[in-house]
């Protein structure tokens, strides 16, 4: 096995580059194949370290740097705001075989890069998924969960204009548990109009593991269906 570290100081960000030639390392990188890559970036910044692990050779530094940026932007904003007790090292993966946007599961994140040579805007991807590694949830509604990480995305993103992202006008043909972007102008909308604190507050529900669907009416004197009747009626955000 053969380990070779190398150190640059790059806009205060200490960069190590980590070259892993053994098929033992697979050992040291349990979650994904390790076979197709020998490059391996470790970032520490401020407490908080990335490592990114790059198996598509076409990826962009300009993009990969992009998102470097945004984790370390936005990552530590979220532990203070939503869950201070989440790990402070996280891996992002850049694969070619994967089919998806990305996905999220035990502090790795895996990226589709063909996504983002077609959306080389879209970094706040990385803020969507790395607010599912500050949610930790034991479980509870999907829903529930790909809305608030949409909202964080909407209120802490770094890039959404320039990628084209936006929440959805409202449609009567929607309902609250459509997930992703509709649940998360639903949201937005309760925190200006009926509660200022209900995301934290059940985005403390979920991870504690007590969200239930009485946590509305607890919180607001409704229920959510209640709410959403209220919303469709004046959806204006």
């Amino acid at each position: 096995m053969t380990n070779t570290f190398t150190k640059k100081l790059l806009g205060g960000i200490l960069l190590t580059a980590v070259t892993i030639t053994s098929a033992t390392a697979q050992n040291s990188w349990r979650e994904y194949d390790t076979k197709d890559f020998t490059k391996v970036d470790s970032i520490t910044k401020n407490g908080y370290t990335l490592i990114f692990v790059n198996k598509d050779q076409q990826f962009t530094n300009e993009v990969k740097m992009k998102m470097i940026d945004a984790y370390f932007k936005v990552y530590p904003k979220q532990a203070k705001e939503y869950n201070p007790r989440t790990i402070k090292k996280v891996t992002f993966l850049i694969d070619p075989t994967y089919d998806g946007v990305a996905a999220t599961a035990d502090g790795l994140t895996r990226y589709n890069p063909q996504w983002f040579r077609k959306n080389p805007n879209d970094i706040d991807v990385v803020i969507h998924e790395v607010m599912h590694i500050t949610q930790s949830y034991p479980g509870g509604p999907g829903w529930v969960t790909e809305g608030i990480a949409d909202y964080v995305r909407y209120t802490m993103g770094v890039a959404n204009k320039e990628a084209g992202w936006t929440l959805p006008a409202f449609s009567a043909s929607q309902h609250y548990d459509n997930s992703y972007r509709i649940t998360a102008r639903f949201f937005v909308w309760l925190t200006k109009n009926v509660r200022p604190n209900i995301v934290k507050e059940l985005d403390k529900a979920m991870r504690a593991g007590t969200y239930t669907d009485d946590i509305w009416k607890k919180l607001t004197s409704k229920n959510v269906d209640e709410l959403w009747a209220m919303y469709a009626t004046k959806p204006e955000i």
